[in-house]
């Protein structure tokens, strides 16, 4: 396959051109979003700090559900305040506004043209007649730190390290927290979870644009899949709604809460609870404006391997899933996504 030079495949230049979007953007008809999605109602927004108080029965009945359910709910921590997040929000703006020579400085691409899972860019490419997404993207591993690629970390602006520094370490304690109540859902161990993730467990961090397009209508911000992680913690743009999740075969628009974080269970949770608690399926539409978003990504050491837990395996609900390697799961996830398929499917047994 040919390999194209990163700055002709930037959708934020292509959009600032105007105009048609390339036929490599334009989805088939049948897989185009259409009309407008009802709204995610069932999806709770969950206190964190209630979680773990004596009368929190409520919540956690609220939570269970959801997980079972939709796979996902809003979560608000005193960790993460609102004038915080908006400063996520504001340095994730100001990095995808630099010059793309600026920008550049941080390309997922080697100077032979090679794909790089971190830095600056679009997701991989594997065949010519792939339809591409509409957007770019920033993915720098945060976790463990001692494997930072601090070259590919923007220093402009000059506070983008200290924040996505600090939003790591929020983040961590939010998703320990949730691991925890989803371990006490399932009567497990409360830190199983968090033990399975470990002190060297991974977080990627991704940065997400999606530039305004004419044709909305006609191109997809990012295409249908589930995530590869354990869990995930989203930032949402606050001003330009996006991301909807497929439950019974029809699409749903999540809501934007400007203060919360969206929690989503990962294809890695979805096996070790043996399908109890499910991985959803989102996507990104494309809008007339533009969007931002960030997302941290949790997954176990690249050589452990998972698989259901005992426990949750029985005559009712026989073992669904194989045992995998978490290397082996993610680098499947990757390969599967670029080709609209989902790499969970070759996990079932």
């Amino acid at each position: 396959m040919a390999k194209e030079a990163i700055g002709e495949k930037l959708v934020q230049e292509l959009a600032k051109r105007g105009g048609e979007p390339p036929a490599r953007f334009l989805q088939k008809e049948e897989n185009r979003p259409t009309g407008v999605s009802p709204p995610a109602l069932g999806i709770p927004v969950v206190d964190l700090s209630r979680l773990f108080e004596p009368d929190s029965a409520e919540v956690v009945l609220q939570l269970d559900s959801a997980l079972r359910t939709w796979g996902l709910f809003q979560v608000l921590s005193d960790d993460m305040s609102a004038s915080f997040l908006d400063e996520v929000r504001s340095v994730a703006q100001e990095f995808f506004y630099l010059t793309k020579e600026e920008k550049l400085k941080y390309k997922n691409q080697t100077n032979d043209g090679e794909f790089k899972l971190e830095g600056y860019g679009n997701d991989i490419v594997v065949t010519e007649d792939q339809l591409r997404d509409w957007n770019d993207r920033l993915y720098l591993l945060v976790q463990p730190e001692n494997k930072r690629n601090l070259e590919l970390w923007p220093d402009s602006p000059s506070s983008f390290r200290s924040i996505l520094h600090e939003f790591t370490i929020k983040s961590r304690k939010i998703a320990s927290n949730i691991l925890v109540a989803t371990a006490k859902l399932l009567e497990l161990e409360e830190n199983y979870f968090s033990d399975q993730l470990g002190e060297d467990g991974s977080a990627y961090a991704r940065f997400n644009y999606y530039p305004g397009c004419s044709k909305y209508d006609a191109v997809i911000g990012m295409k249908p899949h589930s995530d590869a992680s354990v869990v995930t913690l989203l930032l949402t743009d606050k001003d330009v709604e996006g991301l909807q999740v497929l439950k019974d075969g029809e699409w749903f628009t999540i809501p934007t809460v400007p203060n919360a974080l969206l929690a989503n269970l990962g294809d890695q949770m979805e096996i070790m609870t043996n399908g109890i608690f499910k991985s959803p399926v989102h996507r990104v539409v494309t809008n007339p404006q533009e969007r931002i978003s960030v997302v941290m990504f949790y997954s176990p050491n690249d050589e452990k391997y998972i698989e259901p837990i005992n426990n949750l395996v029985t005559e009712e609900r026989p073992k669904l899933y194989k045992k995998v390697m978490v290397k082996e799961y993610i680098e499947s996830l990757f390969e599967t996504f670029a080709q609209g398929k989902r790499a969970l499917d070759f996990a079932k047994i």
